[in-house]
């Protein structure tokens, strides 16, 4: 999978700053795990404590706003996010601006979920 870089669009949305936002190509590609025990690489999550149960909606949650917030690899999107998962809630994350600017361009059907 490849994923888009909004500063190849002439648009750039930043994860932080001077950090673009990695935004996959389609949301069918994010093949994440849905159910069980994830646990995210330190590069993903400083904390000791990086292991997230998809079953608990909070921790779901909060590992998909480090994902989303913390990657700089497309293969960590299509690792650990799941697409039908990230459509159901992604209203209820909460991500920074440019994350969520980057991808709604993207995938405008974000929008309206």
């Amino acid at each position: 999978m490849q994923a888009v870089s909004p500063t190849a669009t002439g648009v750039a949305f930043l994860a932080r700053p001077g950090r673009p936002a990695v935004v996959a190509r389609t949301l069918a590609e994010l093949a994440g795990p849905t159910r069980g025990v994830v646990e995210l690489p330190v590069r993903l999550m400083w904390n000791a404590e990086r292991t997230f149960d998809l079953g608990d909606p909070d921790q779901l949650l909060w590992m998909y706003e480090n994902v989303l917030r913390e990657t700089t690899r497309a293969e960590d999107l299509r690792s650990l996010i799941n697409g039908r998962t990230l459509r159901r809630v992604w209203r209820l994350l909460n991500l920074p601006r440019g994350v969520r600017q980057a991808w709604e361009s993207r995938h405008r059907g974000l929008r309206a979920a």
